[in-house]
């Protein structure tokens, strides 16, 4: 055989190794296009008016955004926040405390030409961080200062509120970086409370997800499979749990928790490369099932189970498109 034909076959076969079998699920709504790359959602729910809830974003470049989108896709410009440089992933948080009488909902965000991370009030979208916290300062290594995922930790102890951020690339322990976030009558201040995490060295570490009320982090160590931790600094730095890069094709990408949906508990995770979606029980660990939700190499993934509008009667499942938008599920139709 001919090197072009050999070379043609080899790439025909490496490309139907990369799709799955499973039966299409089509989206409810798909977003108006970003500019540039689409990467990580969020969703702020509106709990005095659920129809009003908006899903944020990430669009990512020199010259990104957090978007904003309503229920229907459509593009909020006027809470869309622009002129960022190279915003990776977003997350949401309700009721952080700005001082004794006053608290405000959240967003929190990478910027990672910046190697920062940045603060807003949601959904007023009015910036709480004096233009950014600077991140991983003493990173001495190439790329272990440039942040790419992170996730809010509302602390059932305390009270406390924390960013857990992770980066491009980073040493074999000590991966991610949790910081505390304080305010007072100067403002937003952070405060690095702790170095904790495995690292497979294999890939990267970008998707964090973090579940409040039981004060667990999980991670994706991309090429290796997936981590659990306390999430709460003074429970220590051990690791709790790795599991799942069985059934992953190759990258383990985006990371949810759907809880308490007809007595189940869910970890989802994107399995990029096979443009599908891995279950497992939250409480086992245990594979679940796998789905096919139409989406190409996605990033990253949000779920949130209220109940918002007549389209989204049981939640909302977010997954990021490779084709600059989002994908909206009602969240019981995969569950």
């Amino acid at each position: 055989m001919k090197l072009y034909k050999y070379l043609a076959v080899l790439a025909v076969t490496i490309s139907a190794c990369k799709k799955n079998n499973l039966p299409p699920i089509s989206p409810d709504v798909v977003t108006e296009n970003t500019l540039h790359d689409t990467d990580d959602p969020a969703i702020w729910v509106n709990k005095k008016n659920p129809s009003e809830s908006i899903v944020l974003g990430t669009d990512k470049d020199t010259d990104g955004a957090i978007y904003a989108f309503d229920l229907q896709g459509k593009v909020i410009e006027n809470k869309t926040i622009r002129g960022l440089k190279r915003p990776n992933n977003v997350d949401v948080r309700y009721d952080f405390k700005l001082n004794d009488s006053t608290t405000v909902d959240i967003i929190a965000f990478t910027e990672r030409e910046r190697q920062q991370i940045r603060l807003f009030s949601v959904p007023d979208m009015k910036p709480l961080d004096g233009g950014g916290f600077p991140v991983f300062t003493d990173a001495k290594e190439p790329e272990q200062n440039l942040p790419m995922g992170i996730s809010l930790y509302h602390s059932a102890v305390n009270g406390n509120m924390y960013a857990i951020v992770g980066r491009k690339t980073g040493p074999l322990e000590g991966y991610l970086y949790q910081y505390l976030l304080k305010a007072d009558k100067n403002g937003v201040k952070t405060e690095l409370v702790r170095k904790f995490g495995k690292f497979s060295g294999k890939k990267e570490i970008e998707a964090i997800v973090v579940d409040d009320k039981e004060g667990v982090v999980y991670y994706s160590d991309e090429g290796f499979g997936i981590r659990k931790y306390h999430a709460e600094p003074k429970n220590g730095n051990e690791e709790l749990a790795a599991f799942g890069g069985e059934y992953f094709l190759d990258d383990i990408e985006g990371l949810c928790l759907v809880n308490g949906v007809s007595g189940k508990d869910y970890i989802i995770a994107s399995n990029q490369q096979k443009h599908s979606f891995v279950f497992f029980d939250k409480n086992t660990l245990e594979f679940v099932k796998e789905l096919n939700l139409s989406t190409k190499e996605t990033d990253g993934c949000e779920a949130v189970t209220t109940p918002l509008n007549d389209t989204f009667k049981s939640g909302l499942f977010v997954a990021m498109n490779d084709e600059q938008n989002f994908f909206f599920f009602d969240l019981g139709k995969l569950l």
